[in-house]
């Protein structure tokens, strides 16, 4: 009895050896069979060497124990760049952010030459932004943003590519000034529209004289300025109102102007010559004393009656 208890317990054993082994043989298989989707490559190394170029996309069957495969993602990533304080170089304080598009080209590279290729291009991508800024002025970071985004993808993607990583496009989003710096921003904006308006008000003004001047030159004939004294008059009476406008030409009142200065010219030539008159009979008389004459000697009556004015 006892030797068959001891061949139960042996079969039992062999059966959960077998199991296990069953168990063990296929996670084994399992693990070596591999597949890589149609954005992902794979990168195979057996026994730390590289095997090769990149597999995929499909099934792989690996050597179990001996195959490993790391899994790239081909497809483009989007990376927000952390916001930065930077100091422009007319020592501005800013602070700025980005955004950055770029994919791998090279899967063996992007494993090979670098531990994490997404970490390493943000950091990289953060140095470059401050480095970069930092040598532009602020009116430049406002308006040549195209320059700039330009000139930071350029870079970035110098550095990245020995790594098998090629950066597409870097984006400036926002530049964020301190509120003083806004204000007197919005007064130098608000100083520059009055400018303009001003220059374009004078020079309204400037084409209108010139206008009123050619279209006096057109009305110098009666005729024309009796026209357009009619017009004014038509435009007069579009709207409701009382007025009564009755024009007289100023050809009627010619003679009666030229008598009325006629008259007052002769009225001004008698009292002239009134004076004159005056002025001559003083001179005339000059220093004789109308009592004695040159020699201290009376005058007689009937000289001081000649001399005396009538």
């Amino acid at each position: 009895m006892g030797f068959a208890l001891l061949q139960a317990v042996s079969v039992g054993f062999a059966f959960i050896a077998f199991v296990v082994v069953i168990i063990l043989v296929a996670s084994i298989l399992f693990s070596a069979i591999k597949v890589v989707k149609e954005y992902e490559r794979g990168v195979i190394f057996r026994l730390g060497r590289v095997q090769g170029g990149p597999k995929g996309p499909g099934l792989f069957l690996l050597w179990p124990l001996v195959d490993n495969m790391v899994k790239i993602d081909l497809r483009t990533v989007t990376m927000d760049v952390p916001p930065q304080d930077v100091i422009t170089r007319d020592n501005v304080p800013a602070r700025v952010n980005a955004v950055v598009y770029f994919r791998v080209t090279d899967p063996n590279r992007s494993v090979i030459e670098v531990e994490n290729h997404v970490l390493a291009t943000s950091q990289i991508s953060q140095t470059t932004l401050r480095s970069v800024l930092g040598q532009k002025d602020l009116d430049d970071l406002l308006t040549n943003r195209e320059a700039i985004n330009e000139e930071l993808q350029s870079i970035i993607d110098e550095q990245t590519d020995p790594w098998g990583v090629k950066v597409s496009v870097v984006e400036v989003k926002d530049v964020e000034i301190p509120s003083q710096m806004q204000r007197a921003m919005a007064r130098q904006a608000e100083s520059e529209r009055e400018r303009r308006a001003k220059i374009i008000a004078a020079e309204g003004e400037y084409q209108a004289s010139e206008r009123l001047r050619q279209a006096a030159d057109r009305l110098e004939s009666p005729t024309a300025l009796q026209l357009r004294l009619f017009q004014t008059m038509g435009e007069i009476a579009v709207n409701q109102n009382s007025t009564i406008i009755l024009p007289v030409p100023i050809d009627l009142f010619k003679p009666f102007l030229e008598s009325q200065n006629g008259s007052y010219g002769e009225g001004v030539r008698a009292a002239r010559e009134e004076e004159e008159a005056e002025r001559l009979y003083e001179e005339a008389v000059g220093d004789v004393s109308p009592e004695t004459s040159t020699e201290g000697e009376q005058v007689p009556d009937q000289v001081r009656s000649r001399t005396e004015p009538t």
